[in-house]
C-alpha cells in the first residue's frame, strides 16, 4: 500500500486524514470532492505507534505538500491532526477537526452505552461476541472481526446515510490496539489537551449532534487551550457528515469556505 494518494493538481494544499487508527482510506470521497478546488494529499498511516504516525505524516506533507497546509482529520485523524499542529506549527496553516474525538475523559463515558442503545438486540449481541474474539489473546487474526465491529458501530454512529460503500483499504487491528492504547492514556493525563497551547493557527471543528462523542467533549476543552477557534454543529448528522442526507451539502460548502 503506498503511503500517500493524490486528488486534483500540484500545488497540494491540503491534506486528508483518516480514522481508526488502523483502518486507511475512509477520506478518499472527502479528498474527491475537494480537489476541484485544491490539490489534495492523502497521507495513509501505516505505523503502529503513535510517534510513528506523527512522524510518518510529517515525511508525506514534507515531500508532497505545500507548506504550510491546512490540514483536516477525521475521527481519529483529528487527534492526529491535533498532535501534528503542536509539534510542527509551522507546517499546518489551518486545522479542521471532523467528528474529533472528546479531549477529556469525562465526555467519552457515554459512546458506547449509547451506540448500544441504537441497535438491536441481535446487533448488540454480535458486538459483545466480537469484543469477546478481540480480548482474546490466542485469537491471532482479529481484523475481519475489527472490521465487522466498525460496521456495525457506524451503523449506530449515522443518522440517515446515503447509499455509500466504505473505502477504507484496510482494517488492521493490531495498528488500532497500539495507537488506541498510547493515544487514549495521553488523554487520561491530560497531555491530549495541553498539545492545544501549542497551536498557533486557525482551528475549526465540525461535528454531527447525531454523533455518539458530544461535540461538547470538543467545544469546552477546546475553547479553554486555543487562541483561535470554533465549532460548527450540524443537525441530523452523524460520525461521517460526507454520506448524510441532510447535512452532506451543508458539510461540504463549510469545508470549502474555510479552504478560501
Amino acid at each position: 500500500m503506498k503511503n500517500v494518494r493524490f486528488y486534483g493538481d500540484r500545488p497540494y494544499t491540503v491534506a486528508v486524514v483518516h480514522g481508526g487508527p488502523g483502518a486507511p482510506g475512509e477520506m478518499a470521497p472527502v479528498a474527491r470532492e475537494l480537489s476541484s478546488d485544491s490539490g489534495v494529499l492523502e497521507p495513509l498511516q501505516t505505523k503502529d505507534t503513535l510517534e510513528g504516525q506523527v512522524e510518518e505524516l510529517r515525511d508525506a506533507l514534507e515531500e508532497y505538500g505545500n507548506l504550510p497546509v491546512t490540514l483536516i482529520g477525521w475521527s481519529w485523524g483529528a487527534w492526529l491532526g491535533f498532535i501534528f499542529a503542536a509539534r510542527y506549527p509551522l507546517s499546518v496553516r489551518k486545522l479542521m477537526l471532523i467528528a474529533s474525538g472528546p479531549y477529556e475523559e469525562k465526555y467519552a463515558e457515554d459512546i458506547m452505552p449509547t451506540r448500544l442503545n441504537r441497535m438491536t438486540e441481535k446487533q448488540r449481541a454480535e458486538v459483545f461476541r466480537i469484543t469477546e474474539i478481540l480480548n482474546n489473546p490466542s485469537v491471532e487474526d482479529k481484523n475481519a472481526p475489527f472490521a465487522r465491529l466498525g460496521e456495525l458501530i457506524i451503523m449506530a454512529d449515522t443518522y440517515d446515510p446515503l447509499p455509500y460503500r466504505s473505502e477504507a483499504l484496510e482494517c488492521r487491528y493490531d495498528i488500532y490496539d497500539s495507537v488506541w492504547w498510547e493515544a487514549n492514556e495521553l488523554r487520561n493525563s491530560g497531555e491530549l489537551l495541553e498539545f492545544g497551547r501549542k497551536i498557533r493557527c486557525p482551528v475549526v471543528a465540525i461535528h454531527g449532534d447525531y454523533d455518539p462523542r458530544p461535540a461538547e467533549g470538543v467545544r469546552e476543552p477546546l475553547s479553554r487551550v486555543l487562541k483561535d477557534f470554533k465549532l460548527i454543529l450540524l443537525e441530523k448528522c452523524g460520525h461521517e457528515p460526507w454520506i448524510e442526507k441532510f447535512a452532506r451539502d451543508k458539510f461540504y460548502k463549510i469545508l470549502k469556505n474555510e479552504l478560501e
